[in-house]
Protein backbone atom coordinates (compact mmCIF):
# COMPACT_ATOMS: atom_id res chain seq x y z
CA UNK A 1 0.00 0.00 0.00
CA UNK A 2 1.23 3.39 -0.96
CA UNK A 3 1.11 6.38 1.18
CA UNK A 4 -0.70 9.22 -0.22
CA UNK A 5 0.27 12.55 -0.10
CA UNK A 6 -1.26 15.95 -1.12
CA UNK A 7 0.77 17.50 -3.41
CA UNK A 8 -1.61 20.43 -5.41
CA UNK A 9 -5.09 22.31 -4.35
CA UNK A 10 -7.21 24.28 -6.81
CA UNK A 11 -10.03 26.26 -5.05
CA UNK A 12 -12.27 28.80 -5.77
CA UNK A 13 -14.44 30.18 -2.94
CA UNK A 14 -16.30 33.13 -1.65
CA UNK A 15 -13.16 34.10 0.63
CA UNK A 16 -10.66 33.45 -2.35
CA UNK A 17 -9.43 31.91 -5.33
CA UNK A 18 -6.24 29.33 -5.56
CA UNK A 19 -4.86 27.83 -2.63
CA UNK A 20 -2.60 31.19 -1.18
CA UNK A 21 -5.77 33.53 -0.93
CA UNK A 22 -7.88 30.97 0.02
CA UNK A 23 -5.29 30.38 2.97
CA UNK A 24 -5.66 33.83 3.30
CA UNK A 25 -9.00 34.26 3.67
CA UNK A 26 -8.75 31.28 6.20
CA UNK A 27 -6.22 33.04 8.34
CA UNK A 28 -7.70 36.07 8.38
CA UNK A 29 -11.51 35.42 9.02
CA UNK A 30 -12.57 36.46 5.95
CA UNK A 31 -16.26 36.56 5.24
CA UNK A 32 -18.17 35.56 1.79
CA UNK A 33 -21.58 36.47 2.91
CA UNK A 34 -23.26 38.79 0.96
CA UNK A 35 -26.47 39.74 -0.78
CA UNK A 36 -27.53 36.69 -3.46
CA UNK A 37 -27.14 38.47 -6.75
CA UNK A 38 -26.95 34.76 -8.40
CA UNK A 39 -31.07 34.25 -8.78
CA UNK A 40 -33.67 36.81 -8.06
CA UNK A 41 -34.59 36.79 -4.23
CA UNK A 42 -37.86 39.02 -4.32
CA UNK A 43 -40.19 37.78 -2.00
CA UNK A 44 -38.06 36.36 0.59
CA UNK A 45 -37.64 37.60 3.85
CA UNK A 46 -34.09 37.97 3.79
CA UNK A 47 -31.67 36.84 0.94
CA UNK A 48 -27.51 36.55 1.94
CA UNK A 49 -25.48 34.03 0.48
CA UNK A 50 -22.07 33.16 -0.03
CA UNK A 51 -21.59 33.91 -3.80
CA UNK A 52 -18.04 33.47 -6.06
CA UNK A 53 -18.46 37.11 -7.46
CA UNK A 54 -14.92 36.94 -9.07
CA UNK A 55 -15.07 34.16 -11.10
CA UNK A 56 -14.28 34.20 -15.19
CA UNK A 57 -14.84 30.70 -16.80
CA UNK A 58 -13.57 31.96 -19.77
CA UNK A 59 -10.04 31.67 -18.02
CA UNK A 60 -10.43 28.54 -17.33
CA UNK A 61 -12.30 26.86 -19.97
CA UNK A 62 -12.28 27.07 -24.03
CA UNK A 63 -15.92 26.58 -24.06
CA UNK A 64 -17.72 27.00 -20.89
CA UNK A 65 -20.96 27.25 -22.54
CA UNK A 66 -20.78 23.40 -22.63
CA UNK A 67 -21.15 23.01 -18.75
CA UNK A 68 -23.12 24.59 -15.67
CA UNK A 69 -21.49 26.95 -13.58
CA UNK A 70 -21.09 23.74 -11.00
CA UNK A 71 -18.64 22.21 -13.88
CA UNK A 72 -17.37 25.41 -14.74
CA UNK A 73 -16.19 25.53 -11.07
CA UNK A 74 -14.99 22.32 -10.96
CA UNK A 75 -12.48 22.39 -13.67
CA UNK A 76 -11.25 25.57 -12.60
CA UNK A 77 -10.46 23.97 -9.22
CA UNK A 78 -8.53 20.81 -10.62
CA UNK A 79 -6.84 23.18 -13.38
CA UNK A 80 -5.18 25.02 -10.45
CA UNK A 81 -4.74 21.94 -8.25
CA UNK A 82 -3.05 20.42 -11.30
CA UNK A 83 -0.73 23.38 -11.87
CA UNK A 84 -0.21 23.86 -8.41
CA UNK A 85 1.44 19.77 -8.04
CA UNK A 86 3.74 20.91 -10.88
CA UNK A 87 1.83 17.77 -12.92
CA UNK A 88 1.22 17.01 -16.62
CA UNK A 89 -1.11 13.83 -16.07
CA UNK A 90 -1.93 13.59 -19.71
CA UNK A 91 0.26 10.37 -19.89
CA UNK A 92 -0.48 9.12 -16.22
CA UNK A 93 -2.95 7.03 -14.79
CA UNK A 94 -5.87 9.33 -13.06
CA UNK A 95 -8.55 9.48 -11.38
CA UNK A 96 -10.84 12.11 -11.49
CA UNK A 97 -14.27 11.82 -8.66
CA UNK A 98 -16.34 14.93 -8.08
CA UNK A 99 -18.76 15.25 -5.50
CA UNK A 100 -21.62 17.16 -5.87
CA UNK A 101 -25.31 17.67 -4.33
CA UNK A 102 -27.32 20.27 -7.47
CA UNK A 103 -25.18 19.09 -10.37
CA UNK A 104 -26.01 20.75 -13.09
CA UNK A 105 -29.32 22.45 -11.64
CA UNK A 106 -28.33 25.62 -11.60
CA UNK A 107 -27.80 25.58 -15.47
CA UNK A 108 -31.93 24.33 -15.54
CA UNK A 109 -33.17 26.87 -13.27
CA UNK A 110 -31.66 29.35 -16.01
CA UNK A 111 -33.20 28.05 -18.82
CA UNK A 112 -36.54 27.76 -16.98
CA UNK A 113 -36.06 31.87 -15.91
CA UNK A 114 -35.65 32.34 -19.80
CA UNK A 115 -38.46 30.37 -20.72
CA UNK A 116 -40.45 32.74 -18.54
CA UNK A 117 -39.24 35.77 -19.42
CA UNK A 118 -40.28 34.69 -23.07
CA UNK A 119 -36.77 33.95 -24.26
CA UNK A 120 -36.18 31.46 -27.04
CA UNK A 121 -34.53 28.25 -25.39
CA UNK A 122 -33.05 25.89 -28.14
CA UNK A 123 -33.02 21.93 -27.63
CA UNK A 124 -29.66 21.39 -27.21
CA UNK A 125 -29.79 24.48 -24.98
CA UNK A 126 -32.97 22.52 -23.04
CA UNK A 127 -31.49 18.99 -22.68
CA UNK A 128 -31.28 17.92 -19.00
CA UNK A 129 -27.77 18.59 -18.37
CA UNK A 130 -25.97 15.30 -15.65
CA UNK A 131 -24.17 15.66 -13.50
CA UNK A 132 -21.46 13.12 -14.65
CA UNK A 133 -21.09 16.41 -16.65
CA UNK A 134 -18.59 17.77 -13.66
CA UNK A 135 -16.13 14.73 -13.75
CA UNK A 136 -16.26 14.23 -17.52
CA UNK A 137 -15.88 18.08 -17.82
CA UNK A 138 -12.60 17.69 -15.69
CA UNK A 139 -11.12 14.64 -17.71
CA UNK A 140 -12.02 16.27 -21.05
CA UNK A 141 -10.95 20.26 -20.19
CA UNK A 142 -7.44 18.71 -18.88
CA UNK A 143 -6.89 16.50 -22.15
CA UNK A 144 -6.76 13.46 -19.90
CA UNK A 145 -6.45 9.90 -21.82
CA UNK A 146 -6.21 7.57 -19.73
CA UNK A 147 -8.34 8.34 -16.71
CA UNK A 148 -11.52 7.27 -14.94
CA UNK A 149 -14.16 9.62 -13.54
CA UNK A 150 -16.65 9.36 -11.54
CA UNK A 151 -19.89 11.56 -10.03
CA UNK A 152 -20.44 11.30 -6.19
CA UNK A 153 -23.86 11.96 -5.04
CA UNK A 154 -23.73 11.82 -1.25
CA UNK A 155 -25.15 15.76 -0.63
CA UNK A 156 -23.61 17.22 1.69
CA UNK A 157 -20.45 14.70 2.12
CA UNK A 158 -19.87 14.30 -1.05
CA UNK A 159 -16.46 16.06 -1.36
CA UNK A 160 -14.95 13.57 1.48
CA UNK A 161 -16.41 10.32 -0.05
CA UNK A 162 -14.36 11.54 -3.13
CA UNK A 163 -11.75 12.11 -1.33
CA UNK A 164 -11.75 8.35 0.03
CA UNK A 165 -12.05 7.30 -3.64
CA UNK A 166 -8.74 8.97 -4.51
CA UNK A 167 -6.82 7.75 -1.52
CA UNK A 168 -7.83 4.00 -2.22
CA UNK A 169 -6.99 4.13 -5.98
CA UNK A 170 -3.69 5.70 -4.96
CA UNK A 171 -2.65 3.82 -2.11
CA UNK A 172 -3.95 0.42 -3.89
CA UNK A 173 -1.50 1.66 -6.79
CA UNK A 174 -4.83 1.53 -9.53
CA UNK A 175 -3.80 5.31 -10.93
CA UNK A 176 -0.82 7.48 -10.16
CA UNK A 177 -2.85 10.56 -9.40
CA UNK A 178 -6.19 11.17 -8.24
CA UNK A 179 -8.03 14.40 -8.97
CA UNK A 180 -10.63 14.58 -6.21
CA UNK A 181 -13.01 17.42 -4.40
CA UNK A 182 -16.24 18.79 -4.88
CA UNK A 183 -17.96 21.14 -6.76
CA UNK A 184 -21.83 23.00 -6.68
CA UNK A 185 -23.33 26.12 -7.79
CA UNK A 186 -25.75 28.55 -6.28
CA UNK A 187 -29.49 27.69 -7.09
CA UNK A 188 -32.77 28.86 -6.27
CA UNK A 189 -33.97 25.17 -5.48
CA UNK A 190 -31.18 24.73 -2.20
CA UNK A 191 -32.02 28.45 -1.07
CA UNK A 192 -35.54 27.70 -1.10
CA UNK A 193 -34.95 24.15 0.26
CA UNK A 194 -33.58 25.05 3.90
CA UNK A 195 -35.60 28.56 3.42
CA UNK A 196 -38.72 26.75 3.91
CA UNK A 197 -37.05 23.95 6.88
CA UNK A 198 -36.48 27.56 8.70
CA UNK A 199 -32.99 26.81 8.58
CA UNK A 200 -31.27 29.99 6.73
CA UNK A 201 -29.48 32.61 8.75
CA UNK A 202 -31.24 35.87 7.84
CA UNK A 203 -27.17 37.92 8.37
CA UNK A 204 -24.67 35.55 9.25
CA UNK A 205 -23.42 31.44 9.56
CA UNK A 206 -22.97 31.10 13.86
CA UNK A 207 -21.78 27.23 14.03
CA UNK A 208 -21.84 26.47 17.76
CA UNK A 209 -23.07 30.34 18.97
CA UNK A 210 -25.76 30.00 21.58
CA UNK A 211 -27.87 32.86 19.14
CA UNK A 212 -26.82 30.69 16.04
CA UNK A 213 -30.24 30.60 13.22
CA UNK A 214 -28.97 28.10 10.56
CA UNK A 215 -26.76 28.21 7.21
CA UNK A 216 -26.26 30.06 4.62
CA UNK A 217 -26.21 28.90 0.79
CA UNK A 218 -22.84 28.87 -0.99
CA UNK A 219 -20.99 27.62 -3.55
CA UNK A 220 -17.53 27.18 -4.64
CA UNK A 221 -14.89 24.26 -5.59
CA UNK A 222 -12.12 22.19 -4.03
CA UNK A 223 -9.81 19.66 -5.70
CA UNK A 224 -6.98 18.34 -4.05
CA UNK A 225 -4.15 16.20 -6.06
CA UNK A 226 -3.35 13.00 -4.62
CA UNK A 227 -0.24 10.87 -5.75
CA UNK A 228 1.95 8.35 -3.94
CA UNK A 229 4.28 9.90 -1.59
CA UNK A 230 7.39 7.96 -2.52
CA UNK A 231 6.69 9.62 -5.96
CA UNK A 232 6.11 12.79 -4.89
CA UNK A 233 9.50 13.20 -2.74
CA UNK A 234 10.99 11.85 -5.52
CA UNK A 235 10.51 14.63 -7.85
CA UNK A 236 10.76 17.07 -5.11
CA UNK A 237 7.20 18.15 -4.82
CA UNK A 238 5.70 20.08 -2.30
CA UNK A 239 4.13 18.33 0.10
CA UNK A 240 0.70 19.85 1.95
CA UNK A 241 -0.33 16.73 3.95
CA UNK A 242 -0.41 12.94 4.24
CA UNK A 243 -3.89 11.39 3.84
CA UNK A 244 -4.45 9.20 6.73
CA UNK A 245 -7.73 7.31 6.12
CA UNK A 246 -11.38 7.86 6.11
CA UNK A 247 -14.67 6.17 7.08
CA UNK A 248 -17.87 6.61 5.46
CA UNK A 249 -21.43 5.32 6.93
CA UNK A 250 -25.47 5.93 6.09
CA UNK A 251 -27.77 5.08 9.31
CA UNK A 252 -30.54 6.53 6.48
CA UNK A 253 -32.27 6.94 9.78
CA UNK A 254 -34.37 9.95 9.26
CA UNK A 255 -34.30 12.39 6.21
CA UNK A 256 -32.39 15.35 7.35
CA UNK A 257 -31.96 14.71 11.14
CA UNK A 258 -28.32 13.18 12.03
CA UNK A 259 -27.91 10.39 14.40
CA UNK A 260 -25.36 11.05 17.47
CA UNK A 261 -24.44 7.33 17.33
CA UNK A 262 -23.74 7.02 13.80
CA UNK A 263 -21.40 10.02 13.79
CA UNK A 264 -19.56 8.81 16.86
CA UNK A 265 -19.06 5.45 15.10
CA UNK A 266 -17.84 7.23 11.65
CA UNK A 267 -15.40 9.42 13.45
CA UNK A 268 -13.98 5.93 14.69
CA UNK A 269 -14.10 4.26 11.89
CA UNK A 270 -11.61 6.46 10.30
CA UNK A 271 -9.60 6.88 13.14
CA UNK A 272 -9.10 3.26 13.06
CA UNK A 273 -8.45 3.29 9.66
CA UNK A 274 -5.98 5.57 10.10
CA UNK A 275 -4.34 4.19 13.11
CA UNK A 276 -4.64 7.11 14.92
CA UNK A 277 -5.81 7.42 18.50
CA UNK A 278 -8.15 10.31 19.63
CA UNK A 279 -5.57 11.70 21.67
CA UNK A 280 -3.44 12.16 18.78
CA UNK A 281 -5.66 14.39 16.54
CA UNK A 282 -5.28 18.09 17.20
CA UNK A 283 -8.29 19.63 15.33
CA UNK A 284 -11.32 18.98 14.10
CA UNK A 285 -12.78 20.33 11.00
CA UNK A 286 -16.67 19.83 11.97
CA UNK A 287 -19.38 19.83 9.45
CA UNK A 288 -20.92 22.77 11.44
CA UNK A 289 -23.35 24.13 9.95
CA UNK A 290 -24.91 26.59 12.34
CA UNK A 291 -28.41 24.91 12.96
CA UNK A 292 -29.61 23.92 16.23
CA UNK A 293 -29.88 20.11 15.23
CA UNK A 294 -26.63 19.75 13.71
CA UNK A 295 -24.11 21.07 15.74
CA UNK A 296 -25.24 19.93 19.01
CA UNK A 297 -25.78 16.45 17.48
CA UNK A 298 -22.18 16.73 15.87
CA UNK A 299 -20.35 18.01 18.97
CA UNK A 300 -21.95 14.78 21.19
CA UNK A 301 -20.76 12.62 18.66
CA UNK A 302 -17.27 14.80 19.38
CA UNK A 303 -17.36 14.29 23.08
CA UNK A 304 -18.60 10.14 23.17
CA UNK A 305 -15.19 9.75 21.09
CA UNK A 306 -13.13 12.23 22.65
CA UNK A 307 -14.34 12.67 25.70
CA UNK A 308 -14.73 15.58 28.06
CA UNK A 309 -11.91 17.59 26.78
CA UNK A 310 -11.78 17.11 22.61
CA UNK A 311 -9.38 18.93 20.25
CA UNK A 312 -10.21 22.33 19.00
CA UNK A 313 -12.97 22.30 16.90
CA UNK A 314 -13.43 24.63 14.27
CA UNK A 315 -16.41 25.32 11.39
CA UNK A 316 -15.15 27.06 8.28
CA UNK A 317 -18.73 27.36 7.53
CA UNK A 318 -18.96 30.50 9.52
CA UNK A 319 -16.58 31.68 6.54
CA UNK A 320 -17.32 30.34 3.49
CA UNK A 321 -21.23 29.14 3.94
CA UNK A 322 -22.36 26.22 3.40
CA UNK A 323 -21.26 25.01 -0.47
CA UNK A 324 -23.36 21.47 -0.46
CA UNK A 325 -21.28 19.21 -2.49
CA UNK A 326 -18.08 21.14 -2.56
CA UNK A 327 -18.00 21.59 1.39
CA UNK A 328 -16.30 18.77 2.61
CA UNK A 329 -13.55 19.73 -0.06
CA UNK A 330 -13.02 23.28 0.77
CA UNK A 331 -13.05 22.10 4.32
CA UNK A 332 -10.24 19.31 3.21
CA UNK A 333 -8.32 22.00 1.49
CA UNK A 334 -8.44 24.03 4.64
CA UNK A 335 -7.10 20.74 7.03
CA UNK A 336 -4.12 20.90 4.08
CA UNK A 337 -3.23 24.73 4.32
CA UNK A 338 -3.71 24.43 8.49
CA UNK A 339 -1.34 21.58 8.45
CA UNK A 340 1.22 22.92 6.03
CA UNK A 341 1.44 26.63 7.58
CA UNK A 342 0.86 26.12 10.61
CA UNK A 343 -2.59 27.76 11.67
CA UNK A 344 -6.20 27.04 13.16
CA UNK A 345 -9.05 28.74 10.93
CA UNK A 346 -11.42 30.76 13.37
CA UNK A 347 -14.71 30.28 13.74
CA UNK A 348 -16.19 33.76 12.88
CA UNK A 349 -19.45 35.51 13.93
CA UNK A 350 -18.90 34.03 17.10
CA UNK A 351 -20.62 35.73 19.83
CA UNK A 352 -21.17 33.04 23.34
CA UNK A 353 -20.57 29.04 22.80
CA UNK A 354 -23.78 27.24 23.47
CA UNK A 355 -23.14 25.33 26.97
CA UNK A 356 -24.97 22.06 24.50
CA UNK A 357 -21.87 22.08 22.34
CA UNK A 358 -19.38 22.48 24.75
CA UNK A 359 -15.87 22.93 22.32
CA UNK A 360 -13.59 25.40 21.64
CA UNK A 361 -14.80 26.66 18.77
CA UNK A 362 -11.24 29.16 18.04
CA UNK A 363 -13.21 31.92 17.58
CA UNK A 364 -13.04 34.58 15.29
CA UNK A 365 -9.19 35.01 15.00
CA UNK A 366 -7.66 32.21 13.83
CA UNK A 367 -4.36 31.26 16.74
CA UNK A 368 -0.40 29.34 15.42
CA UNK A 369 -0.37 25.85 15.60
CA UNK A 370 1.99 22.89 15.01
CA UNK A 371 -1.00 20.71 13.68
CA UNK A 372 0.30 16.52 13.20
CA UNK A 373 -3.37 15.02 12.69
CA UNK A 374 -6.53 16.86 11.49
CA UNK A 375 -9.67 15.42 11.54
CA UNK A 376 -12.51 16.60 8.38
CA UNK A 377 -16.09 15.62 9.41
CA UNK A 378 -19.02 15.80 6.90
CA UNK A 379 -22.08 14.68 7.62
CA UNK A 380 -24.94 14.56 4.55
CA UNK A 381 -28.86 14.40 4.48
CA UNK A 382 -30.01 10.73 4.43
CA UNK A 383 -27.28 9.78 7.17
CA UNK A 384 -24.89 9.86 4.86
CA UNK A 385 -21.45 10.54 6.56
CA UNK A 386 -17.91 10.52 5.88
CA UNK A 387 -14.63 11.38 7.93
CA UNK A 388 -11.31 11.98 6.49
CA UNK A 389 -8.04 11.88 8.36
CA UNK A 390 -4.86 14.11 7.48
CA UNK A 391 -1.38 14.12 9.41
CA UNK A 392 1.57 16.24 8.64
CA UNK A 393 3.98 14.47 6.50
Amino acid sequence: MNRVAVTGLGVVSSIGTGATEFARGLRTGRSGARPIGGFDTTGFAHGIGCEVVDFEPADWLEQPERLPRAGQLAVAAATMAMRDAGLDPADARTLVSIGTTDGGLDRGERIAEAVVRGVEVTAAEAARVPAALLSVGVARELGLSTVEVSTIATACAAGNYAIGDGFDAVATGDVDVALCGGADALCRMTFTGFYRLGAVDPRACRPFDVDRQGILTGEGAAVLVLEPLDSAVRRGARVYAEVLGYGLNCDAGHPVAPDRDSVGRCMRLALDDAGVAPDEVDLISAHGTGTKANDITECGAIHDVFGPTPPRTVSVKSMLGHTMGAASALSAAACALAIAEGFIPPTINHTETDPECGIDCVPNVSVPAELRVVQNNALAFGGNNSVVLFGRN
